[in-house]
């Protein structure tokens, strides 16, 4: 009991170094853990979502699923964006080319990382895309002029060779079939591409609102994805037709679990629960689809994973607020844009 006592103390004085005034409309540590618990579903709903795509990957044109994780996530975001208010900022942009060329590269990135998804297990798949805030990083120093100095740099090269680990079955062993490895491939190069779609976010963060860059970004992808028509549709059947709008549902439910959680906590304190996710794919992974990660990419997604840590702790100690970017994000993973 005692022990209890002093694991609850701890905790809420946890939290309440972590209050800020107020993004959020109630207070308290009670209003954090209100903001954890979004960011802990909303990664389970990226989950559930991947796994519908790798469910669905091999039958159903990866542009036509595209289509639908763009146009049924319509149907709840704005939903919501008509109960906050916000349709007419929705609409408003400052800045209309930028979104349509994030637009694109998210379009791009869905279509690597929902073909990667269909090729290989959850788990491996997530724990790949979790090299997407390490791309980031050195992205945003490249293109953004971000000053990343040594400990970062450091974190980021570590990350790199937990990738490089998680890749060994896929580089020349003789256990790698043409498939697996193929999956690798896609899903490490969306997880690329999803580091542009993010690194476009944090500069446009700067001067659009989160309601133009959720919207715009879910409406470009659905034209995006419907421009894929001539590359062949099918008719699905009613079960993968029921797939098809759950992925959609799933994945803007999802994003607006991630913008309302970071309403109500900060990012240094929600951000690292995005590698629950982990989790997640492993738990689903096994009792849906009997699959089991090898032990080396566990050991890489660790080693990434603590990069990814390493990062956030390190940008939260230099007073970086990466919130106003984060409203419109979505976990690493092969779920996410």
């Amino acid at each position: 009991m005692a022990g209890d006592r002093r694991g609850e103390t701890a905790l809420i004085k946890a939290l309440r170094r972590h209050r800020t005034r107020p993004p959020a409309r109630l207070r308290g540590p009670q209003n954090l853990l209100f903001g954890i618990a979004l960011y802990f579903v909303a990664t389970l709903l990226f989950t559930i979502m991947g796994a519908l795509v790798r469910y669905i990957g091999l039958r159903v044109p990866i542009g036509e699923v595209v289509f639908a994780r763009s146009l049924f996530a319509l149907l709840p975001l704005v939903a919501w964006l008509l109960w906050r208010g916000e349709i007419r900022t929705a609409l408003r942009t400052k800045r209309p080319w930028r979104h349509v060329m994030r637009g694109v590269f998210g379009v791009i990135a869905l279509v690597f990382m929902f073909a990667g998804l269909a090729r290989l297990p959850l788990a491996e798949a997530t724990a790949i895309g979790f090299a997407t805030p390490l791309f980031t990083v050195v992205l945003a120093a490249i293109f953004l002029g971000e000053r990343v100095r040594l400990f970062r740099w450091s974190a980021v090269a570590f990350g790199f060779v937990g990738v490089l680990v998680m890749l060994t079955p896929y580089l020349g062993h003789v256990e790698a079939d043409m498939g697996s490895a193929l999956g690798a491939g896609l899903t490490l190069a969306g997880a690329f591409l999803v580091s542009i779609v993010m690194t476009q976010v944090r500069a446009m963060s700067r001067t659009e609102t989160t309601a133009s860059l959720v919207f715009s970004y879910t409406a470009i992808a659905t034209i995006g994805g419907l421009a894929t028509i001539p590359w062949g549709w099918i008719v699905p059947d009613p079960i993968d037709a029921l797939v098809l709008v759950g992925i959609g549902i799933c994945g803007g439910t999802a994003q607006i679990c991630i913008t309302e959680s970071y309403r109500h906590a900060p990012a240094s304190l929600v951000a690292p629960f995005a590698y629950t996710g982990m989790i997640w794919s492993i738990v689903i992974g096994f009792l849906v689809f009997n699959e089991v990660p090898p032990v080396v990419v566990l050991v890489g997604a660790a080693l990434v994973m603590a990069a990814g840590l390493a990062v956030i702790w390190r940008e939260r100690r230099l007073g970086l607020d990466r919130t106003q970017e984060k409203l419109a994000d979505t976990p690493p993973g092969p779920a996410a844009v």
